[in-house]
């Protein structure tokens, strides 16, 4: 029976699995090599790269798969899981130091903004489940969209065209469109001005 001592004198016989859940795979190994290579050019090319190199930034992420739009300024500081799940329209800024943990698709919508030490966040875990498998969900920011500096959004979460994610804000829920929001969980605060 596998599991610590200690373990195996506590949990009565029959319910400790004969394989342990947590140490399952949970995608598949295509993807593992992928973001394997990923990391090895993020570390040695994409990292270290001069800030105004975004064209350059641009090119690496193209070569992994990602959809990116023209004049699109993903800064050297950002960590992307996947770039094959990443799409931006043009004149898209993300902003050093943020986080896209894209194991499903992230689009970002044209002149979206994702300001520094922001957190896009697709996946999360059933953790009512004892096999505590993973559940992604996209998400999906609007043309004009920002997400504020060390704001995170949900799994799943769509914000709609010039909707904006506060400082430190959590979009727990959808966000309509040219509305202000903030908090944790956020709430509507105010409209915004509207971008022609």
């Amino acid at each position: 029976m596998p599991g610590p001592a200690h373990l195996r004198r506590l949990i009565p016989p029959g319910l400790y699995p004969d394989v342990d859940p947590y140490e399952q795979p949970q995608t598949t190994f295509r993807n593992k090599l992928g973001r394997f290579l990923w990391s090895f050019v993020h570390l040695f090319l994409f990292r270290p790269s001069l800030r105004p190199m975004h064209a350059w930034r641009a090119f690496l992420l193209r070569c992994f798969g990602a959809k990116i739009g023209p004049k699109s300024r993903i800064h050297a500081g950002v960590e992307i899981w996947a770039p094959w799940n990443l799409i931006c329209e043009d004149l898209v800024v993300v902003g050093d130091g943020a986080v896209i943990y894209n194991a499903a698709e992230v689009r970002l919508g044209s002149h979206a903004v994702v300001s520094q030490q922001a957190y896009l966040c697709t996946g999360t875990h059933d953790f009512d489940d004892p096999e505590f498998p993973m559940i992604v969900a996209p998400i999906t920011l609007g043309a004009y969209a920002w997400v504020c500096a060390r704001a995170c959004v949900m799994p799943g979460i769509t914000m709609g065209d010039g909707a904006v994610l506060g400082l430190g804000g959590i979009g727990t829920k959808n966000m309509d469109a040219w509305q202000v929001y903030a908090g944790n969980p956020a709430q509507r605060v105010r409209a915004r001005k509207h971008v022609k």
